[in-house]
């Protein structure tokens, strides 16, 4: 039994998913999505409530944050990282923040003063463990706009940063980063079985993941040229070398990141690479 989570992340998750080998479809109004493994069932839920139901057992394993692992302050197996959103492939970071104009400059100024966020359990914890009397309060949604006119300060979530800027906001401290993890209830990772479907899980969404910023790259060389062309391909391991029916040519085959596709093919052509084929990739597992 799979938890995954509803919202922001479920069309990526699902994406995800699919580029690892499972299909999963779900119509608008359901939470119980087909999977086209036997072996798997699954429900969508809020991100914020898959560790529990992991910890309690509802769940074998679920993606979730790893900022509500903190807050929920489950007992689960976090079995691997899977850093990614909705937007990017980048952590996100829970942050401490202000009105631009606001005198507060630091987490000591906001003693008696009135702190809003989704985060409730993290942020007093945070704030105990600096000795600081704040008053934290949950906020519903749309953090951002409360400050300074119905809080001091704001706990709230960003990727970019760009949010907080837009609402001319500051930011004073980084209480947390954060990324999707996969978990595990316990009492599922001491199967054999699950453990092992668990695992094929994770290797298989972080080859997925793996393969979002890397393509596959082929070329055909002059064997006088090999050393100069490798030399010039950043590959993962030696690029693979195969011969040609004419011998005085080899193929040659390496994965690169798609970054620098653009500096290496042309750089790779006035060495004498001829037949270049960039092709995409589902999966990567070292």
């Amino acid at each position: 039994m799979l938890g995954l989570p509803k919202g922001s992340l479920e069309e990526a998750t699902k994406n995800l998913f699919q580029k690892a080998g499972w299909r999963i479809t779900t119509n608008s109004r359901s939470y119980k999505p087909s999977i086209d493994d036997p072996e798997l069932d699954g429900r969508f839920v809020r991100a914020q409530e898959v560790s529990r139901y992991v910890e309690h057992g509802f769940f074998d394993c679920g993606l979730t944050g790893h900022d509500w692992i903190q807050e929920n302050e489950s007992d689960v197996v976090e079995v691997c990282d899977l850093i990614y959103s909705r937007a990017s492939s980048k952590k996100s970071r829970w942050v401490l923040c202000v009105a631009e104009t606001s005198d507060i400059t630091k987490p000591e100024h906001l003693a008696g003063k009135r702190v809003a966020t989704e985060m409730v359990g993290l942020v007093k914890r945070y704030f105990e463990k600096k000795g600081i009397a704040a008053e934290v309060e949950f906020s519903w949604g749309a953090t951002e706009v409360k400050v300074p006119d119905l809080v001091d300060a704001i706990v709230d979530i960003t990727e970019t940063g760009n949010s907080i800027r837009a609402n001319k906001l500051r930011i004073i401290d980084t209480l947390l980063e954060t990324n999707t993890k996969l978990v595990a209830n316990k009492s599922s990772w001491a199967d054999p079985i699950k453990r092992k479907k668990i695992e094929t899980i994770a290797l298989l969404l972080q080859a997925a993941l793996e393969a979002e910023s890397k393509v596959g790259l082929k070329l055909n060389v002059r064997k006088d040229a090999v050393d100069s062309i490798t030399k010039a391909i950043p590959s993962l391991r030696n690029p693979t070398i195969s011969p040609l029916s004419d011998s005085a040519w080899v193929a040659l085959e390496t994965i690169i990141d798609e970054s620098v596709v653009r500096e290496i093919i042309p750089l790779l052509k006035s060495l004498g690479a001829e037949g270049i084929v960039e092709y995409p990739l589902n999966k990567v597992v070292y």
